[in-house]
C-alpha cells in the first residue's frame, strides 16, 4: 500500500458515515481516514462503533490489575528500540530471577487484588520449553487464581528452537503447564521494512502471525499490539492492521488490539521521532473502525500519559489496560507515567464512563457505579523499579548470570 490514496472531503464523510453504521472499510479507505479525516469526526465515528458494539454496557470502561514479572533481561534478539535487554556475554548487566523470587511477586500480586501476571523477559539462549513448563506449573500450583497472560510468538519461536521441538508442541506443552493466553509481545511493526529496521533478528511479521494463528487453533487466545513511532509510514501502520484483520477473520483469536508509542531513551534507535499524541489518538480511532472483528481496543496511558489515555475513551477505546504493580521494560526506554487504582477510576469516571475492574477475558469483577463505594487502598499502584512494591516483602538481589 502506498500513501497515494485520495478521497474528497465529501467522500471522507461518506466513508465515515458508512463505517459508523457498521460497514467494513478497505485498507485504502482506512489510510485516507487515518491521514485526512478531521480528528473529531474520526473520533466520533469510532465512538459510535464502540457504542453499537457494546450496546447495553457502552457506559462502562474497564481496567485490570496485573504484574509484569521480568524473569531475565538476557536476550539474543537485540532489538534496536529495547533499553531493557543485556547481551548474553554481558555478565555485569545480565540477570535472572530465581523461582522463589517469582513466586514471592505472585503472592504480592494476589495480596493486592491482582488477577493476572505477564511473564516477560528476554530470549535467553538457555531457556527452552522446559524452563517455561517448570515456572508456569509452579505458579499455577501455588496461585491457581492467577491468570498467566504472557509471552508471545517470538518467545515461542525461540523456545521451540532451543528445545528442538515444533512450535505446535511448544504451545501445547506450556499451555498444559499453565499458560492461559498469549500477550501481543513481539508484534512491534509487522510489515517487512520497518520490522527489519528495528528488530532484524526477530522472525518476520508473517511468521509472528502464523504462530499466533497456530496458537488460536490450539485454543490459546491472545492480544496483539503495535509499536508506533520508530520511522514507519502511515501506510505501513495501516498494513499492520490489515495483516491482523486477515488472521482474525480466520481465527477470531485476538481479544484486543493495543497500540503504544515508542520511547526513545537508552536504546540504539538514534534520531527517531516518537509518534505524536494526535497520531496515537487517530490510531485508536482507526483501529476501532478498521478492526471490526477485534472486540476490544485498549488505550495505553503508560506511554502517552493519563490525560491521553482518558481521551482515548472518546476515540473508540473501551479499556484503559492495566494498573501494573511492576513494569520495567517500557519504562527502561523512558516511559515514566505512573498511576494507581483510584486515579484510573477517577480518569474513567471523568471521561463520562463507569469504571469496572475486569478479568483477562473482560468479564467484570466489580463495577464502580457508586463513588461512595470506591476502594481506598492506594497501594494498588504502578511501580517502575526492579524491586516493585514499596512496603512489601524484601526481595533478594537479582542473580547475575552469564551464558556462553
Amino acid at each position: 500500500m502506498t500513501e497515494k490514496a485520495d478521497l474528497t472531503s465529501t467522500d471522507v464523510t461518506a466513508v465515515l458515515d458508512r463505517v459508523a453504521s457498521g460497514g467494513r472499510i478497505t485498507p485504502e479507505e482506512a489510510l485516507v481516514l487515518y491521514r485526512d479525516a478531521p480528528l473529531h469526526a474520526l473520533g466520533a465515528a469510532a465512538d459510535a462503533v464502540r457504542r453499537r458494539r457494546y450496546a447495553g454496557t457502552e457506559h462502562i470502561a474497564t481496567y485490570i490489575i496485573e504484574r509484569n514479572i521480568n524473569y531475565t533481561n538476557v536476550c539474543v534478539t537485540a532489538c534496536k528500540f529495547c533499553a531493557f535487554y543485556a547481551p548474553p556475554k554481558d555478565t555485569a548487566k545480565g540477570w535472572t530471577r530465581d523461582l522463589d523470587d517469582i513466586l514471592r511477586r505472585c503472592a504480592e500480586t494476589v495480596e493486592l487484588g491482582g488477577t493476572q501476571i505477564m511473564f516477560q523477559g528476554g530470549h535467553h539462549p538457555d531457556y527452552g520449553v522446559e524452563y517455561y513448563e517448570k515456572h508456569f506449573a509452579a505458579i499455577k500450583r501455588e496461585f491457581p487464581q492467577l491468570v498467566i497472560h504472557s509471552l508471545g510468538a517470538s518467545e515461542v519461536e525461540h523456545m521451540a528452537r532451543i528445545s528442538g521441538v515444533s512450535v505446535e508442541e511448544a504451545i501445547r506443552r506450556i499451555h498444559a503447564a499453565g499458560l492461559d493466553s498469549f500477550a501481543g509481545a513481539g508484534a512491534e511493526l509487522l510489515p517487512e521494512r520497518p520490522r527489519k529496521a528495528i528488530a532484524p533478528l526477530k522472525e518476520s511479521g508473517e511468521r509472528w502471525l502464523e504462530i499466533m494463528e497456530i496458537a488460536h487453533g490450539l485454543g490459546v487466545e491472545s492480544t496483539t499490539t503495535m509499536l508506533m513511532g520508530t520511522g514507519e509510514t502511515n501506510a505501513e501502520r495501516i498494513e499492520h492492521l490489515r495483516m491482523i484483520r486477515d488472521v482474525q477473520d480466520r481465527t477470531g483469536g485476538f481479544r484486543a488490539f493495543i497500540p503504544y508509542t515508542y520511547q526513545p531513551e537508552n536504546n540504539h534507535l538514534k534520531g527517531r521521532t516518537q509518534a505524536t499524541l494526535f497520531e496515537y489518538l487517530r490510531m485508536i480511532a482507526i483501529a476501532r473502525l478498521f478492526l471490526d472483528n477485534v472486540a476490544h481496543i485498549q488505550g495505553s496511558w503508560l506511554t502517552t500519559g493519563k490525560e491521553i489515555g482518558q481521551l482515548s475513551l472518546h476515540y473508540g477505546a473501551d479499556d484503559l489496560g492495566s494498573i501494573m504493580l511492576e513494569e520495567n521494560v517500557v519504562s527502561s526506554a523512558g516511559a515514566k507515567h505512573r498511576s494507581n487504582r483510584l486515579e484510573i477510576i477517577d480518569l474513567i469516571r471523568k471521561a463520562g464512563r463507569v469504571p469496572a475492574q475486569r478479568t483477562t477475558t473482560y468479564e467484570h469483577i466489580v463495577v464502580h457505579d457508586d463513588p461512595a463505594n470506591d476502594p481506598v487502598d492506594d497501594r494498588v499502584a504502578s511501580h517502575i523499579s526492579s524491586t516493585a512494591i514499596e512496603g512489601g516483602t524484601a526481595h533478594p538481589e537479582l542473580k547475575l548470570v552469564s551464558s556462553n
